[in-house]
């Protein structure tokens, strides 16, 4: 009953093989490799895995990445689940004026920050903050409804967009500091302590609306970066996106796993 469980995030292909679909299942091998090199996982990184009984996965990366990935799973005789994002699925409900056109990330990652709670028997609010290319901050009240979340950019997006439309701004990035005195320094801080407010805000909101006092969760590839300037209590997850798909894989696939069962008692 193994699961290969993919994360194709808009740089990078992240892997994962579990002994089986279930929430805490023992992971047998991990890699990552860059969206140029997809072609060389049939023949390196997959060529000596346990061949997999399932495969799940998200991807953000448009069709045509999705077509090269599919292809490299013509190795084994086995045909990808990719995750679409629904009205309800594994504990979480989807509050989204269009259920299916929320990121499939955005609803994976929620799942496994809802799925990390309920194993520590806490069903509290959560805003989740996601820091990559893009930045989103969601809001999950305690009975697991995606309350809805907000986009912003990124480091490299901000900055870009400065250099852009602001003529002299073409300088190194510098560091974050409280009272800037340089321009690579105030470019720096500033798009930090857009995002810290950004998800300081919504800390504030989700508490004023629940009553309760939220647990913040980050992930993200650039999460490491803003550890240092967040304004609220944190907990820094590398392997949330993964934690979700072993939560979808355990309903959609019915493993009968006390583990599955307790997670979601």
């Amino acid at each position: 009953m193994t699961l290969l469980a993919l994360d194709v995030g808009n740089t990078r292909l992240k892997w994962a093989l579990y002994e089986e679909p279930g929430v805490g299942a023992r992971m047998l091998a991990h890699g990552v490799q860059f969206l140029e090199n997809i072609e060389k996982l049939a023949e390196g990184d997959w060529a000596q895995l346990r061949v997999p009984v399932h495969v799940l996965g998200c991807i953000v990366a448009g069709d045509a990445v999705k077509r090269r990935v599919e292809e490299q799973l013509e190795l084994w005789d086995v045909s990808p689940q990719w995750v679409v994002s629904s009205n309800e699925e594994a504990g979480l409900i989807n509050g989204y004026d269009h259920p299916a056109r929320l990121g499939s990330d955005r609803w994976v990652a929620m799942i496994g920050a809802r799925q990390r709670l309920l194993a520590r028997q806490q069903r509290k609010p959560c805003v989740l903050v996601m820091v990559g290319t893009a930045v989103t901050v969601e809001a999950i009240d305690g009975e697991g409804r995606f309350l809805g979340g907000i986009i912003l950019p990124g480091h490299g997006i901000m900055l870009r967009a400065l250099e852009s439309g602001t003529a002299g701004l073409h300088v190194p990035t510098g560091e974050v500091r409280n009272f800037p005195t340089n321009t690579s320094d105030a470019l720096t801080s500033g798009g930090t302590f857009a995002i810290a407010g950004a998800v300081q805000r919504m800390v504030d909101n989700l508490r004023q609306h629940t009553g309760e006092e939220p647990v913040c969760v980050m992930t993200g590839g650039a999460a490491w970066k803003m550890a240092p300037s967040m304004t609220v209590p944190f907990e820094l997850v590398e392997s949330l996106i993964f934690d979700g798909l072993l939560a979808i894989a355990a309903q959609r696939f019915g493993v009968p796993s006390q583990r599955v069962a307790n997670s979601t008692q």
